[in-house]
């Protein structure tokens, strides 16, 4: 059973829904930022964890319950979303739709399928509830210390979401890592793109390496010092500077390159 009372009503910025590695790190960095946070997850034990582990990153309402997760957010309410791709976010959309009210703005941060959040905005929206597909960049770390948000749906939904999004966002130059991109499921079209990139521009590391590898007869240290200088300049990118993080470590039993 849970170690926590209910949560007071109409108390929350905002909600997180999904206490799984990357849900419980956006609200900790909500929470960080000084957003009061309600906390929810379907077995209770997670949002416990949270609770136990973390408290004092900020100012959490956690709730056993979906009817008390809502209860606790302030009006108009905004619940993210951080579960599952496909069913087990249609199903946690569908009871959060039942418990709120026209306005209220329900975000799905996870990684959905665009036409899945067109889907889920349409319909939401004959209901009169904004359904946001944001994308969200930057792994775990990311999450608690500044995510890329790409958020999608209404102008309007944006102008409540926008504040909060752009202060926990990473910044460059000052600027946050956040915009609206557009309507209905553009967020996560968006990072869909991004994800493509990124896996082209895997495939052009690791072609690199075997090439230098099997090629130049390279080995891996050295190949590591050729990506390190690489990182120096134009090609400076967190996946050049982690390939060459990882060429450049050794495994502590053999002794030999991690990746041999």
């Amino acid at each position: 059973m849970a170690s926590f009372a209910p949560s007071p009503a109409d108390v929350a910025d905002i909600g997180v829904t999904g206490m799984a590695v990357m849900g419980s790190n956006l609200a900790r960095n909500l929470a960080r930022n000084g957003f009061k946070v309600a906390i929810h997850n379907r077995s209770v034990g997670k949002t416990e964890t949270v609770m136990d582990n973390y408290a004092s990153d900020g100012e959490f309402y956690p709730s056993e319950s979906t009817a008390d997760f809502v209860a606790s957010l302030q009006k108009p309410r905004v619940a993210i979303i951080m579960v599952k791709a496909g069913g087990p976010t249609d199903a946690v959309i569908d009871e959060l739709a039942g418990l709120m009210d026209s306005g209220d703005i329900i975000v799905d941060a996870g990684n959905a399928l665009f036409t899945d959040t067109r889907r889920r905005e349409a319909a939401l929206r004959e209901k009169g509830l904004h359904f946001v597909g944001a994308g969200v960049s930057g792994g775990e770390e990311g999450a608690l210390n500044g995510p890329s948000i790409m958020p999608g749906g209404t102008k309007e939904s944006y102008d409540r979401l926008g504040p909060m999004f752009e202060k926990i966002s990473a910044h460059v130059d000052g600027v946050p890592c956040c915009t609206h991109v557009g309507a209905d499921g553009a967020g996560h079209f968006v990072k869909m793109v991004h994800n493509g990139i990124e896996y082209a521009d895997m495939q052009v590391i690791s072609e690199a390496y075997d090439l230098m590898s099997k090629a130049l007869g390279m080995g891996a240290s050295e190949i590591g010092d050729v990506f390190a200088e690489w990182n120096k300049g134009d090609l400076e990118s967190f996946l050049i500077e982690i390939t060459a993080e990882v060429l450049h470590h050794t495994d502590s039993t053999t002794g030999k390159p991690f990746v041999d």
